[in-house]
């Protein structure tokens, strides 16, 4: 008797586990879809990065390339959301651009999802949620991942224990091999991280691209926060971009493009290509080392009493107070900034002009939300 009540036990222990892996498994394969992106009224093409750079594709570095022009020509512009997927201001301000700007002058590429690998997983043991939501104005819903700052280890496995970033020889921690930030200008034959950051090379390349963006957000104790970093070719379009916003009340730092640190857009592709190279960084408590519970709340409104109190302990490189730092704020000014540079392009490449309209404006962000602004999702594309 006492055997079978083993056999019992043992059974309902690994009946129990079954259920809890299926469960985690359904969840995980989840995270691999991706969402619905509604192109908007300047989308006049949508490739594929391997359409520059073959080998990418079927794989899982390839992406979606939204080509945005006017009729007028023009100069070109790259804007690289999705470089880390735990950032999600850098994502959606990517999504905005393609469901709602409408170029009048030269060519917009918007790449949302440049590491979409990283968006296929999340990292666990930071507790971040899985996925954040926003009402649309008709009353549906959008539904975003959460994904993680480096490629899925699926994908590309192991990490090293150092990582030599390839053309400077510079050594970094092994994990950041998997952080394509730390990978241009890219290697034909190196790990996919690599030659992701290769196609996107050949693309500026390719098509020539007078400016290139990399989004981006930051923590509040990180001391680049809310800033404009850039290479030293593009620094006067940078210089006047910051004036424009500080026109608008956005106070906004200009931080030039370290030499030392290699690896990153801004030094990377400003070397070895004709492109003026900038990275933004916006304030995200829910990637900071101090905050308190990480869950959708934290990510959209950016509250936080933990990053209060580090605030009135002089801890914080940004003000912090009860209103938090919300989606809305951060993607505003990433989308104001991305205006103002647009603008100075013109002034720096006189005759490379991109005018771009349909831009949602920052006061309008903050007033009606993000979700104003997303597309609903046609019915035959909703699962």
């Amino acid at each position: 008797m006492m055997i079978q009540r083993h056999h019992v036990s043992a059974l309902v222990v690994s009946a129990v586990a079954v259920a809890m892996a299926a469960a985690a498994s359904v969840s995980f394969l989840g995270h691999s879809a991706m969402e619905t992106i509604v192109p908007g009224p300047g989308v006049k093409d949508v490739r594929m990065l391997s359409d520059w750079f073959p080998a990418l594709a079927g794989g899982a570095g390839d992406t979606e390339v939204y080509v945005l022009s006017g009729d007028e020509p023009g100069g070109s512009m790259l804007v690289l959301g999705g470089t880390h997927p735990n950032e999600p201001a850098s994502f959606l301000s990517a999504l905005l651009l393609i469901e709602n700007a409408k170029p009048d002058r030269g060519t917009l590429y918007v790449i949302p999802r440049t590491n979409a690998s990283g968006f296929t997983h999340n990292d666990p043991q930071e507790g971040a949620p899985t996925s954040f939501s926003f009402t649309l104005a008709d009353g549906s819903a959008r539904s975003f991942r959460y994904g993680s700052r480096a490629t899925n280890p699926i994908h590309q496995w192991p990490d090293p224990d150092v990582y030599i970033h390839a053309s400077s020889g510079q050594a970094l921690s092994g994990n950041e091999t998997r952080n394509i930030n730390r990978a241009y200008p890219g290697r034909t034959d190196g790990t996919l991280t690599e030659r992701v950051a290769y196609g996107i090379a050949q693309l500026i390349r390719a098509e020539s691209i007078d400016l290139t963006v990399d989004l981006h957000e930051a923590s509040p104790e990180y001391p680049v926060v809310n800033a404009v970093v850039a290479h030293e070719r593009a620094m006067p379009l940078a210089s006047n971009a910051v004036l424009g916003l500080e026109m608008q009340d956005l106070s906004i730092t200009l931080e030039p493009s370290p030499r030392n640190l290699r690896g990153l857009t801004h030094r990377e592709l400003g070397d070895s290509t004709d492109t003026l190279a900038v990275l933004l960084e916006t304030c995200n408590p829910s990637q900071g080392r101090l905050r308190g519970r990480t869950d959708e709340a934290l990510v959209l409104s950016g509250k936080d009493a933990s990053y209060m109190k580090a605030f009135e302990l002089g801890r914080l490189y940004v003000p912090f107070d009860g209103d938090g730092i919300s989606i809305e704020t951060r993607v505003g000014r990433h989308l104001a900034t991305i205006g103002e540079l647009a603008f100075a392009l013109g002034m720096e490449k006189p005759g490379r002009d991109v005018e771009i309209g349909g831009i949602p404006p920052y006061e309008d962000l903050i007033a009606r939300g993000v979700g104003a602004f997303l597309s609903p999702v046609p019915a035959a594309d909703r699962e």
